[in-house]
């Protein structure tokens, strides 16, 4: 296509035409973040997956998990119902590819999923099921939303668990992630992957490994969670309340070599550093975007000049309007002072 301004001719690529709104998931941008780590020697880069189709990252392992479980004859076209447990976005990726392979689909959630991402699931044809008693021995909803999966594969015919904890093909979606990252930047330095479900980070870590790179990976995990066991410090006196990262149990996915280092994070700072990275990126980002900004901010000290830093920004702020960006929900489920005490401390860190 050639464009004529003032009289020059400019071409421009012409985007690929996809097979289908599933077949446009995976290859989204890298850009820099030189706003925001200005006074910093390191090239920090983030891959913002909110440009996938369902708007997460979540979109790859759920067409993988979907498509091999089609190809594999386990669910099958207008018979089959999907049963997933999720906190919100493997719901809506799901939901997305789920009907437009169509599949049934049924989501079992908690009360921490934001309104927007239940009203896509719902949008998209999904049933909903929000469970609201908590664990008794975790005190979280997770174990809560296994039990009821696990009832609804034997009370519905033709259901199907993917188990996004366990399956392998959820975790091989990633190893496209981390193609797609080396393809744009040469081999990273560093590479900055939130911790969940642990896929992204399985997925990840097996890529960069087999393929020789050098690359230095940091897992950045909750205060709270139980994916690292005994070192996380534990959650403050507010608890765990943002979804996306951190998790009650340690996934399947998870090996002890996953990664280099880990790096703690509370929600305050993941409050603190979305808010901070739309002040001065422009980037509307969910919850666990903010861990990993909140993480790469912390371990500054630590990367060598002329490094090249790569994280992956898992999703978009526009679910996340009424929690993190509203200072009322803030005040209530965290703490205004907390919030600011932590946005003191970033600021603090990228100044140095």
């Amino acid at each position: 296509m050639t464009v004529i301004l003032d009289g020059t001719a400019t071409r421009h690529p012409i985007s690929p035409v996809h097979d289908g709104i599933v077949a446009a998931i995976g290859s989204t941008p890298m850009v820099r973040l030189d706003r925001l780590f200005r006074t910093v020697s390191a090239s920090v880069l983030a891959k913002v997956e909110r440009a996938n189709p369902g708007g997460s990252t979540k979109d790859r392992p759920a067409r993988e998990m979907v498509e091999a479980a089609l190809a594999e004859g386990r669910a099958v076209p207008g018979v089959t119902t999907i049963v997933e447990s999720s906190s919100g976005n493997l719901g809506v990726a799901l939901a997305l590819v789920c009907a437009y392979h169509r599949l049934g689909l049924h989501v079992v959630t908690d009360p921490k999923a934001s309104h927007t991402n239940l009203a896509i699931m719902r949008a998209l044809g999904a049933q909903v099921e929000i469970v609201t008693e908590r664990d008794r021995a975790t005190g979280e909803f997770l174990p809560t939303r296994l039990l009821r999966v696990q009832e609804l594969l034997a009370s519905t015919p033709g259901a199907l668990c993917l188990d996004q904890y366990n399956n392998p093909s959820g975790a091989a979606a990633h190893r496209r992630t981390a193609r797609e990252i080396v393809d744009a930047t040469g081999e990273p330095d560093v590479l900055f992957v939130a911790a969940g479900s642990c896929g992204s980070l399985r997925g990840i870590a097996d890529h960069l490994r087999s393929s020789g790179a050098h690359t230095r990976i940091v897992a950045v995990d909750a205060c709270g969670s139980a994916i690292f066991g005994s070192v996380a410090p534990p959650a403050p006196d507010y608890g765990r309340t943002l979804p996306g990262h951190g998790s009650t149990m340690v996934p399947g996915h998870f090996r002890d070599d996953l990664a280099d280092d880990v790096v703690f994070v509370t929600d305050a700072e993941c409050v603190a550093a979305c808010r901070l990275l739309a002040e001065r990126e422009a980037i509307l980002a969910g919850g666990s975007s903010g861990a990993v900004i909140a993480a790469i901010a912390a371990y500054l000290p630590r990367l060598p000049a002329g490094s090249t830093v790569v994280t992956i920004l898992p999703d978009g702020g526009d679910r996340y309007l009424h929690s993190i960006y509203d200072d009322a929900w803030v005040q209530n489920h965290i703490g205004i002072p907390a919030v600011l005490a932590a946005s003191n401390r970033l600021e603090e860190l990228l100044r140095r």
